[in-house]
């Protein structure tokens, strides 16, 4: 599970846009846990500790994952949206992906909190699947269509004020200097 592209230290939030990358990172090795406990359900596995993968899933994806959308929707669309008609397509569609995740979540949320033991298995495993393939298809296009978009359009004043939006959200400071 361990991701050789993900940096022993993330960024700080003076860098906002490679934090929102490592990030995505994070996003993905989150989905790798709830895809072993998918397997796991499918293979009968009972070594897979499918209730501790779904304890750090369930605390990641109701703390820092949200927080992640709320940067992206509460600091950088905003200041991006009207820079072009295609931006604005991209900005709208990667807010859809955001809701439609979110519905996921909601749907696979209570059913990681009863591991190893989801009330509707099948149910389960569909949404979950779902969830993770949605979730990589959209880093990938924000990591790929979106971010480099926003870092080069975007003045270093706006990624100060981005990046100290970030860190205001989550409590913690913001680098001095």
């Amino acid at each position: 599970m361990s991701n050789p592209e993900l940096p022993e230290k993330l960024p700080g939030f003076d860098e906002p846009i490679a934090l929102l990358r490592a990030c995505h990172n994070r996003i993905i090795m989150h989905c790798e846990l709830i895809e072993g406990i998918v397997r796991a359900l499918q293979d009968g596995d009972g070594e897979f500790d499918s209730r501790g993968a779904a304890r750090k899933a369930v605390t990641y994806f109701n703390s820092s994952a949200r927080h992640h959308h709320q940067d992206e929707e509460q600091d950088l669309f905003p200041l991006l949206i009207r820079q072009s008609l295609k931006l604005a397509d991209l900005i709208y569609s990667l807010k859809d992906e955001h809701r439609t995740l979110d519905e996921l979540w909601q749907a696979i949320e209570p059913e990681l909190r009863r591991m190893p033991e989801p009330a509707d298995r099948d149910a389960f495993i569909a949404a979950a699947t779902t969830f993770c393939e949605l979730n990589r298809a959209h880093v990938l296009r924000e990591n790929s269509d979106f971010l480099p978009l926003a870092q080069s359009s975007l003045s270093n004043q706006q990624l100060r004020d981005i990046g100290r939006s970030m860190a205001r959200r989550r409590g913690a400071p913001y680098p001095a200097g």
